[in-house]
């Protein structure tokens, strides 16, 4: 299936998903206000991608699981601009939420996605068991395990010069687990071996610290144009960042070398069983400074 159809099929899902007579209508205009805003929908397209890598023909309750994810990280990026946090005015080009309806509502509505995203899972067609290992597994990528915990690490580490095993532990847990959380997920839905599934994560996580270190160095050399928000605010911030503690060319060595990593575990995938890598290795090869 193609990446477009792949999209349009998502958004009607969480559309649908909120199609139904709303609680308070000003809420779902918020969420529905930063869904379709855009973004490269990256998570959601890994996991469609490599479900249809292993020969699954994707349904909507696979459908159901991407929706879930990209959900949690758009709640994730409406509060992670809000003044307390980022306190950035811009998210993929146009104001914030909570620059256009408000902190309380802004705060709301990232706790509705975080919280909505559980029920899309909930709900998939997919068996009971199977559903109970993706809802655990998406709470430990994003809660006090994952995201949120990387998150408080980040925040503690504003304004300390940190080493590199410090940082890459901040953005393990801040950005990698829900960028690993496709292969997981996959893995979860093939029932796959316990193998299988170690080197699928294993792969995700090295995908989450490339695209992390890839985050840092746009920060430094790209414009807000091309990247949808205020460039420079790590350096605002006095943020140990892969630039500042390795400097700029020997981090963009070290994105190579994390998606070359990437690579190599795909050939080792392809290997060992009928996995196609084709499409996954062009959203990782775009991933590079050039693509």
């Amino acid at each position: 299936m193609k990446q477009v159809e792949q999209l349009k099929w998502l958004e009607q899902v969480i559309l649908d998903f909120y199609a139904t007579k709303p609680v308070a209508p000003q809420l779902v205009e918020t969420i529905l206000y930063s869904v379709q805003a855009g973004g490269k929908r990256l998570r959601p397209l890994l996991l469609l991608e490599l479900l249809e890598g292993f020969g699954i023909r994707l349904t909507d309750a696979h459908m159901q699981v991407a929706a879930a994810l990209e959900m949690i990280h758009t709640g994730s990026l409406i509060h992670d601009d809000l003044p307390a946090m980022d306190n950035d005015d811009y998210r993929r080009g146009r104001l914030t939420s909570h620059k256009k309806f408000g902190e309380d509502m802004a705060i709301l509505a990232g706790d509705s996605l975080f919280l909505d995203s559980y029920a899309l899972v909930a709900m998939a067609e997919l068996p009971s068991q199977i559903r109970i290992e993706l809802i655990v597994a998406l709470s430990k990528a994003a809660g006090t395990f994952g995201m949120v915990g990387g998150q408080v690490l980040d925040m503690e580490g504003e304004k300390r010069q940190l080493n590199l095993a410090e940082l890459q532990a901040i953005h393990a847990h801040k950005t990698g687990k829900l960028l690993a959380y496709p292969f997981v997920a996959t893995g979860v839905m093939m029932e796959a071996d316990s193998q299988l599934k170690s080197l699928l994560q294993e792969t995700g996580e090295w995908l989450g610290l490339a695209f992390q270190v890839r985050d840092d160095i746009l920060d430094v050399t790209a414009s807000f144009e091309e990247l949808g928000k205020t460039p420079n605010k790590d350096l605002v911030a006095d943020k140990t960042t892969y630039p500042a503690l390795l400097g700029l060319e020997e981090a963009k060595d070290f994105l190579e070398m994390s998606l070359d990593k990437v690579e190599t575990l795909l050939q080792d995938l392809e290997k060992k069983t009928a996995f196609q890598a084709e499409k996954i290795r062009k959203i990782v090869e775009s991933l590079r400074l050039h693509g």
